[in-house]
């Protein structure tokens, strides 16, 4: 009989005898992660018992030991999961917000026989972007070979990326409006004054227009934008 104030999802995941893992598990920790509708869960590898649930279930064989009385997997399995779930650039992203935040001690990780996939990305994740948008943007620009850094210091501000000497790229999420971009507009006039171009691109047109974005920069690139004088 579960309390009136009981979690609902853990409450479903109880009568269905599942536990929490995958995406739905990092949304839950705090970690970044792509918009998806569904619940995923996870359940042991013979199980038949989960046919009835309404969502992904992942049927596996934990690399971490689960315990039977909790409804939350570890974070360590669910990333595992998001391994393989997800497409690379939106797993690197959650893997990247789990090393930012210390949700997973990376030694721990290193020395457990992960799959394939998260192998990689354990191997290729970096603690430096803000969001997991910084890290989308950063995989999909090193496909292009062009020298890019992220988090630079430049004129007093921290500035998403830096690609070459003097092109700056910032990605505005829901958090740049008010006082915030009043900052924001008052440094990129200075960085404009001071020699450097200022690209400003939304989440939508990271996520939902990637061609427009991309053919922007080539073409900033193309007319040496990137370079100082």
């Amino acid at each position: 009989m579960a309390l009136r104030d009981a979690d609902p999802m853990l409450v479903a995941a109880a009568k269905r005898g599942v536990m929490l893992s995958c995406v739905t598990l990092a949304e839950r920790k705090g970690l970044w992660v792509t918009s998806h509708r569904e619940t995923h869960v996870a359940a042991p590898a013979k199980s038949g018992h989960a046919n009835s649930v309404r969502g992904v279930v992942h049927w596996s064989s934990p690399i971490f030991p689960r315990d039977p009385d909790q409804l939350e997997d570890s974070i360590e399995n669910a990333l595992i999961l998001v391994a393989r779930c997800r497409p690379y650039e939106d797993a690197l992203a959650t893997w990247e917000s789990a090393l930012r935040t210390h949700t997973v001690d990376v030694d721990v990780l290193s020395r457990a026989p992960l799959p394939p996939a998260a192998r990689r990305l354990l191997e290729d994740a970096r603690p430096f972007a803000d969001a997991g948008t910084e890290t989308i943007f950063r995989t999909r620009l090193r496909r292009l070979g062009l020298p890019i850094i992220p988090q630079v210091w430049v004129f007093g501000h921290h500035v998403d990326f830096l690609i070459g000497e003097r092109l700056v790229v910032q990605i505005d999420g829901g958090h740049h409006v008010g006082p915030q971009r009043s900052s924001d507009i008052a440094h990129d006039a200075e960085l404009k004054l001071r020699g450097f171009h200022v690209i400003r691109i939304s989440y939508d047109q990271l996520m939902n227009q990637w061609p427009a974005v991309q053919n922007t920069i080539m073409a900033a690139v193309a007319q040496r934008l990137h370079l100082a004088a």
